[in-house]
């Protein structure tokens, strides 16, 4: 009897989740879907994982391919139109009784906010960037008109000069070099929108912090700061494209680096390990300067940065490829004590 009150105490606190959740094993029979399972994905009643096949063919590969711990975000088309949903798989209990425990969140509206929000800042930086390139063309521009003319009528070649030609040559060699520093601007943009699929393959995130470290060592021979590693499980792996990851590892190493330029007591630090819902986490962490409040929530916005020659899209495009990855690139920073940024899967 008490366990039979346990159940149906545990059933109402399921009922009442905003979030999906169903518990199958591992021949596909549905022990429980909560309500808003259901509701999400339009069925009444939902006995057997062959069911959400019928409802949509992706959704139903997506949750059969989905590893413990790994999330994974899909659009399907339901009655109500499409919806963006967030998927989530665990497991529970042992080889013989084991259950995988699937969690599914609508999270259209949340994404729909952020992609307004990110695209109004966006169109600021793109915006700012552009006047900044345009501006001086339009003047100089101007200014070069007004040699060729006196008055409203333009000059006749006699009065055509050397210093006259000089000054042309000049102004349209910087008119050259503006032009094509918008040039180099828009196919940065082009690198932004060309993310490629990820070649996820399994592999022990000990092997992939060995590759990073030998990259990392042939960019810091001139600062002399050690990378130190804290890998808190020496089986850990991780179902990923191990280019990419290592591209973003590297990117934000670089980065911790540049900012330590000059700091003598610089300490750099890779950090591997499971969260406490149990996702991979790898963190670089510093003890730089750090990024203050009034900017941290920008520095992921394409084109923003701090450096005088950055480009501003190595975070972004890292932003990305853990998007891609189903995962997050997270950062954290007290200003002059620590920096951290974590790639969470």
């Amino acid at each position: 009897m008490e366990n039979r009150q346990q159940e149906q105490f545990f059933s109402r606190i399921l009922g009442m989740l905003a979030t999906g959740i169903i518990t199958y094993d591992n021949k596909g029979f549905i022990h429980h879907a909560n309500s808003a399972a259901r509701r999400l994905l339009s069925v009444d009643t939902l006995t057997h994982l062959a069911q959400i096949e019928r409802i949509d063919s992706k959704l139903y590969t997506a949750i059969k391919n989905l590893r413990p711990s790994e999330r994974q975000l899909i659009a399907i088309n339901t009655k109500q139109g499409e919806i963006q949903l967030l998927l989530k798989s665990t497991v529970s209990g042992t080889d013989k009784d084991e259950l995988g425990i699937l969690s599914i969140q609508d999270i259209k509206h949340e994404l729909d906010e952020k992609e307004v929000d990110a695209w109004m800042k966006l169109i600021r930086v793109l915006m700012h960037e552009i006047m900044n390139s345009i501006t001086p063309i339009t003047s100089l521009s101007d200014s070069l008109i007004k040699i060729y003319y006196d008055g409203e009528k333009s000059i006749s070649p006699e009065h055509l000069t050397g210093e006259k030609i000089n000054t042309t040559l000049q102004g349209l060699t910087v008119i050259k070099q503006q032009g094509n520093g918008l040039m180099l601007f828009v196919e940065s943009y082009r690198k932004l929108t060309r993310i490629p699929d990820p070649d996820k393959k399994l592999f022990k995130v000990d092997d992939l912090i060995t590759h990073v470290r030998l990259l990392y060592n042939s960019m810091q021979k001139s600062t002399g700061i050690e990378l130190s590693v804290d890998l808190k499980n020496p089986d850990l792996e991780l179902y990923a494209d191990k280019n990419m990851i290592t591209q973003v590892l590297i990117n934000l190493l670089k980065n911790a680096l540049e900012a330590n330029a000059g700091n003598a007591n610089a300490r750099i630090s890779l950090v591997a390990g499971t969260d406490i819902f149990n996702h991979t986490e790898i963190c670089v962490v510093d003890n730089g300067p750090g990024i203050s409040k009034e900017i941290i929530d920008e520095i992921f916005i394409p084109f923003f940065s701090t450096k005088q020659n950055g480009s501003g899209i190595g975070l972004s495009i890292s932003k990305q490829i853990m998007r891609v990855h189903g995962g997050n690139l997270k950062v954290s920073s007290i200003p002059g004590k620590e920096t951290v940024f974590c790639l969470s899967f």
